[in-house]
């Protein structure tokens, strides 16, 4: 799915972002900071992997950031809070109403701490309310899961479910001085492939996990199992073990394009901000660098991640590099080389 020509570029006269202060017409600075640091408290005990990078960001543009993923957990917790179709479709329509009336100024949500942070965030922020609305629906396609027959159905779910989540980032984080209404163009096109490589990421190293699940959850498309002559049972349980890794490593080897193809996205980002989509863009190609030397691991006993330790050497990196601008002329990763 191409969203190329719904983007809402924000304008040359302000692409940076550095000197935007949230505020929110009736709340306190004190209030509206609690609801800010209940967004931290959210990301740090339920995302450690982008806790490790957005803790990065310099401030106040961290805390739009949480606020932005707060809302996105609150959304995704009340989905799968429920155990009929039914009752998370009633969930849901609740959620999108508070959220669009928080898009349209006419509330500022419910009773939740986060939504005073996330009302403040879209305010301040040249955040394009489609991107907030195609989060929601992509929310919708998880409660009655069909799974997707080809590669471009699954890669319009990881649009609205990730690269959704890449351009908002980018209208928080902001652009370099500097930047043309080309480079604009060029940024949220490379910022929708850097999400859709993250999720891919995701679900090859959710597999197992969501396979298993009551009732089963199968991302991969159809065609690429019949492409391999398998079944979603048979990569479970890894029967065909040649016809197995080359499946994996074909949607593998995609999220790897996708990867290099947003390689600029990086040398675009306003440079306070930098370190933090390096370090996020290290630890997933961590990930999937795991991955394209073992295949087989998405269905091993314990779930493909990076050891703290290195996911603190990556953060601990990054922020040198932003502190002393040590960034190589070109920030390509090489997943299959990331440690």
């Amino acid at each position: 799915m191409s969203s190329a020509s719904t983007l809402a570029i924000p304008t040359l006269a302000a692409p940076n972002t550095a000197s935007v202060r949230p505020r929110l017409e009736g709340f306190s600075d004190e209030a509206l900071n609690a609801a800010f640091e209940a967004c931290r408290e959210v990301v740090r005990t339920r995302a450690r992997n982008f806790y490790y990078g957005l803790r990065l960001t310099p401030e106040p543009r961290r805390s739009a950031v949480y606020a932005i993923y707060a809302w996105m957990r609150f959304g995704d917790d009340r989905v799968d809070s429920t155990s009929s179709p039914e009752a998370r479709k009633l969930e849901l329509d609740r959620f999108r109403e508070l959220s669009l009336s928080v898009l349209s100024g006419s509330s500022l949500g419910g009773p939740e701490p986060f939504w005073p942070a996330f009302a403040a965030t879209l305010r301040s922020y040249p955040i394009d309310p489609a991107h907030v609305t195609a989060m929601i629906e992509g929310l919708g396609e998880d409660i009655d899961h069909q799974g997707y027959h080809t590669l471009s159905e699954l890669e319009g779910y990881c649009y609205r479910v990730a690269s959704t989540v890449g351009l908002v980032c980018m209208s928080i984080w902001g652009y370099r001085a500097g930047v043309t209404l080309t480079d604009l163009q060029c940024g949220a096109v490379m910022a929708e492939r850097r999400g859709k490589a993250f999720q891919l990421t995701n679900i090859l190293r959710d597999f197992a996990e969501d396979f298993d699940q009551q009732p089963s959850r199968v991302y991969l498309p159809r065609e690429l199992f019949d492409e391999f002559n398998l079944t979603p049972g048979d990569l479970r349980r890894w029967q065909n073990p040649a016809a197995c890794s080359a499946l994996v490593t074909k949607i593998a080897t995609i999220a790897r394009d996708h990867y290099a193809a947003s390689q600029a996205l990086d040398e675009l980002v306003d440079s306070p901000c930098r370190s933090t989509l390096w370090a996020m863009t290290r630890i997933y190609s961590g990930l999937l660098s795991i991955i394209l030397k073992n295949p087989a691991a998405i269905v091993g006993p314990s779930r493909i991640r990076l050891p703290s330790a290195g996911k603190a050497w990556i953060a601990s990196s990054a922020l040198l590099r932003g502190k002393f601008n040590l960034w190589p002329a070109s920030t390509i990763i090489h997943p299959e080389r990331a440690p």
